[in-house]
């Protein structure tokens, strides 16, 4: 017999709209109304300016370790604004834009970063997941909330989230794998910012693309310039809806890059070139988008000076919310089990003798004279 090649139906793309100066091919254009388009600049513009203030706050002592996501603005956004309210999405931690865009408080996700609990508390009416760290674990969640959303025929999809560094774990290819087996409306978004923390894309993976990935579980991808807003919603509506018709999930690779650090306990001038950070910061989505909209009379120095003020009003209260949270230190103890364990309850015992002694902080419920049940005071702060 001879040798024959192998007709492989699915197709991987390349997309971009605007180039890296915010010029248009107007071909691709997709259509936005003005007001959306006004909305997601500032959108992105709140992205960064609270991107920035998170970074300060950290180096402050007043939250714990950030991720930051600068110059990764335009993907998440792209996406949230294509999903309707009752879809769902499973995120990863550099997913800021769309977290906003969807309606989370910035109060709570301050509290994630500092460590308080509520912050992973979803707002009403939003069907997401919260912050997810461990590498690529919630492309399960998110495949089988797709599943649901087909069982249930409610018309509804998810968009996972997840990073190049992700494409290395079982969990990627297991979600893909499934995804494509049972036909499941999911779109699952690379953010290929080209570094796992420390290590090169060209360490992750042998392959030209991610997006080829797709190929191998019967999968349509696109490669898409993770930077230009533009694009990503044109791939990210067409894959959002070839989902909802029935048509099954789709791979986005959207190459982008990590501006700042992964976090602020990496220094990543220890593995990175700045000529390779000043490649980049050519390609920086916010100033693309703006030449873009300030083309379109859609944007000049008055409209965005009026957003940056409404911007930092809206975070200066956020932040004096958050900081107002009276975190409990014996919270821990009481939701991992209905019944607390013998061995729990001896540990919280521990820490009330510790903190009762002087070594720590006084705790809320002798200060406060308060001897409602954790849940309770909590509730009572937020």
């Amino acid at each position: 017999m001879p040798r024959e090649a192998i007709p492989i139906a699915n197709r991987v793309e390349r997309l971009s709209v605007l180039d890296h100066e915010g010029h248009l091919d107007g071909r691709l254009e997709p259509k936005i109304p003005d007001t959306d388009l006004r909305r997601l600049y500032k959108t992105m513009l709140a992205t960064r300016r609270l991107d920035e203030r998170c970074l300060h706050l950290q180096r402050q002592g007043r939250i714990g370790t950030y991720g930051p996501c600068k110059g990764q603005e335009a993907t998440p956004l792209a996406v949230a604004y294509c999903l309707r309210k009752e879809d769902w999405m499973t995120p990863s931690y550099r997913e800021l834009s769309a977290f906003l865009w969807r309606g989370w408080q910035i109060d709570k996700y301050l509290a994630w970063w500092g460590g308080h609990e509520i912050g992973s508390r979803i707002p009403d009416g939003v069907n997401d997941l919260p912050i997810c760290v461990p590498i690529a674990s919630q492309l399960q969640y998110g495949m089988g909330i797709a599943w649901g959303c087909k069982l249930r025929g409610d018309n509804t999809v998810c968009a996972g989230f997840v990073g190049d560094g992700g494409t290395s774990e079982g969990d990627f290819h297991e979600a893909l794998n499934f995804a494509s087996v049972y036909k499941v409306p999911f779109v699952v978004v690379v953010q290929n910012n080209h570094w796992a923390i420390s290590v090169p894309r060209h360490k992750q993976t042998a392959s030209p693309t991610i997006a080829q990935k797709a190929i191998a579980y019967g999968i349509d991808a696109l490669q898409v310039d993770g930077n230009d807003i533009l694009a990503m919603i044109v791939a990210a509506r067409e894959a959002i809806e070839k989902a909802r018709s029935g048509g099954g999930p789709t791979l986005i690779e959207a190459v982008t890059y990590r501006l700042a650090m992964h976090t602020t306990a990496d220094d990543p001038k220890k593995y990175r070139s700045d000529e390779e950070v000043k490649h980049w910061e050519a390609r920086d989505p916010l100033p693309r988008f703006r030449s873009y909209l300030v083309g379109k009379k859609l944007l000049d120095d008055k409209i965005e000076q009026v957003m940056e003020e409404e911007i930092r009003s809206e975070m200066d209260k956020a932040v004096a919310a958050y900081e107002r949270l009276r975190p409990d230190p014996y919270e821990m103890f009481h939701h991992m089990y209905a019944t607390q364990t013998p061995e729990l309850a001896r540990q919280e015992q521990e820490l009330r003798a510790h903190l009762a002694s002087g070594a720590g902080d006084t705790p809320p419920t002798e200060q406060d004279g308060d001897s409602r049940a954790p849940s309770a005071r909590m509730s009572r702060t937020i």
